[in-house]
């Protein structure tokens, strides 16, 4: 289950503030200008609509639309109950909410149309020159703050999201690049042994039997032995080498831990069964995995948890990844989904995901 972090506690904290300030109309102390009814579903269709807005999943241009509903919805529930008192807060909050659906020149004017809502409304209550000047301006000061204050938190967040996914970018290449050089070195060697040893071993393979044609039969057991101790350490020579191309170029169960340590904000955690052995090829499909999945969760899923496993099931070697994040109704796959599926298919595997609850992906292939 996810756990309610510091943006679910600060919007119940505004929820709680909107509600504080609409109360007296609520409760009946204060009687709008229209229908107590109507008020409530205009009051109902900005708290909803501003929950769209900054919640909803999908395209950005529904939750554009979503915003622009709250805004004139606020203008209503406001002018409609000039005398609530604090009701223009509810101004603030809908203000505050552009930061992270629309740019901030829009978020601009939609702070002084709400300054020029507050002053209608004053206006409406009290003749003072004072209390309307003050009150548009005391507004006007407290939306500005908060949205260029939320537009800067915004910011920082993009960059501090760009810088996780740059640094999981780098793991996974420095993952892939330390395998690569240990594939390049193992086959050095492998042709230096088989060009050397194994060229040595088999010129005295060929002297000693050509020996054991030309001397005596008293020296013949100890060629026929010496022949057959070349034989065997060319034999030996050459399951080495081989074992030694076959070897796998990178520990797997590091390399994936290697691509999902220290990422900000994300927790990862990756689990690799002792029975999984995969080829080179193989691992460098599951390292861009791991990789695409980590940026994905990073950049989509404001998640604070990842759960990586790779384990065999039968025959196949399974990719399960899941987190805590908000998930998606409608799974439209993006570049990195497919770049998944396209790794796996050449592996003669398939790719799924649920959004459900939180992100799934598995991910499987055959055991070669």
């Amino acid at each position: 289950m996810r756990r309610v972090g510091l943006d679910e506690w600060a919007g119940l904290v505004m929820l709680a503030v909107c509600l504080g300030a609409a109360s007296p109309v609520v409760v009946g102390l204060v009687e709008p200008d229209v229908p107590p009814p109507v008020w409530v579903a205009l009051l109902l269709t900005t708290l909803v609509a501003a929950l769209v807005a900054v919640a909803g999943a999908g395209r950005l241009l529904p939750r554009r639309a979503a915003f622009g509903v709250a805004v004139a919805a606020s203008w209503g529930t406001v002018l409609s109950a000039p005398q609530a008192g604090l009701l223009p807060i509810l101004l603030v909050v809908v203000a505050a909410l552009g930061p992270e659906v629309v740019r901030l020149p829009a978020n601009l004017v939609v702070v002084a149309l709400n300054t020029a809502v507050v002053a209608v409304s004053v206006s409406r209550v009290h003749d003072d020159g004072f209390q309307l000047a003050a009150a548009p301006v005391f507004y006007a000061l407290i939306q500005l703050a908060t949205v260029f204050s939320l537009t800067a938190i915004g910011r920082e967040r993009r960059l501090r999201h760009e810088l996780a996914r740059a640094h999981v970018d780098l793991q996974a290449a420095s993952v892939l690049l330390a395998g690569s050089a240990r594939t390049a070195e193992r086959l050095r060697i492998s042709r230096e042994l088989h060009d050397l040893i194994g060229h040595q071993l088999t010129v005295l393979t060929l002297e000693l039997e050509a020996a054991r044609h030309r001397t005596g039969e008293s020296a013949r057991e100890h060629v026929e032995r010496a022949n057959q101790v070349a034989r065997d350490v060319l034999a030996d020579v050459r399951v080495t080498v081989g074992a030694l191309r076959a070897a796998p170029a990178t520990d797997l169960a590091q390399a994936l831990r290697d691509v999902g340590r220290d990422v900000p904000g994300l927790d990862v955690a990756v689990e690799v069964s002792d029975d999984v052995e995969a080829d080179e090829e193989q691992t460098a499909a599951l390292v861009r995995a791991v990789q695409e999945i980590v940026t994905n969760t990073l950049r989509h899923a404001a998640a604070r948890e990842l759960w990586i496993s790779v384990a065999r099931d039968g025959d196949t070697i399974r990719l399960t990844a899941s987190d805590d994040g908000k998930g998606a109704a409608e799974v439209v796959p993006g570049n990195g989904l497919r770049g998944i599926a396209e790794r796996f298919a050449a592996l003669g595997g398939d790719i799924a995901y649920d959004g459900a609850s939180g992100f799934r992906v598995t991910a499987w292939a055959p055991v070669r």
